[in-house]
């Protein structure tokens, strides 16, 4: 009996892991829709989320949020190029319409001396440079996590603050044309494919009120 309570204790403490919740279960698709599909879109391997090279376009959640913290381990293949897509509408390219947070083997050859601040691993596209690097080599998984909260958007990646911005502070009227999602309060979450293999597990939100 106390073995039995110790069990469903311990389940329900991590059940209640300040009130994350799982957004990918682990067997296919379910909660997610696919917008500018290409190929094979996103599939299910062995438990983990995968976007094919042959595949990519934005995988987005059914439901809209606006502050949260979003939790996520993620794979690059080299030159690997993906990102999160962050309170964006169904359609049209997240990165302006929404805003995309980097993910991608930024060291790579493919990508040396063609990347602004802004287009490093973690920096939110075009918007908020990241401000370190703590990404693990090509093939390793890393942690990262993305705090949301009004304008303000951290980045944490293996434990790493790695962006910290708000872009309530951007005040450059040609840049904020160019990216009106960078006012919107919510919308989707989702993954951004580029035509390069990416792998993502255990993902799960919180959301701050």
């Amino acid at each position: 009996m106390r073995m039995a309570y110790l069990v469903v204790f311990a389940l329900s403490a991590l059940g209640a892991d300040g009130g994350f919740v799982s957004l990918f279960n682990g067997k296919d698709l379910d909660g997610w829709f696919l917008s500018g599909g290409k190929g094979r879109g996103y599939v299910v391997e062995n438990g983990v989320l995968v976007c094919p090279a042959d595949g990519g376009g934005n995988l987005l959640t059914n439901k809209e949020y606006g502050d949260f913290v979003l939790r996520f381990e993620f794979r690059l293949e080299p030159g690997g190029n993906n990102g999160v897509g962050i309170r964006t509408p169904k359609e049209g390219d997240a990165a302006y319409v929404g805003m995309e947070i980097q993910i991608l083997d930024h060291d790579h050859e493919r990508y040396a001396g063609k990347l602004k601040p802004t287009q490093r691993h973690g920096s939110v596209y075009d918007l908020i440079p990241a401000l370190k690097d703590a990404l693990k080599p090509a093939g390793e998984w890393n942690r990262e996590e993305i705090t949301a909260k009004g304008g303000r958007i951290q980045v944490r990646l293996n434990g790493e603050l790695i962006t910290d911005g708000d872009l309530s502070t951007i005040r450059d009227e040609k840049v904020l044309a160019k990216h009106p999602g960078a006012k919107r309060a919510s919308g989707h979450l989702g993954f951004l494919g580029h035509g390069t293999r990416v792998e993502f597990r255990n993902i799960q939100i919180r959301e701050v009120k």
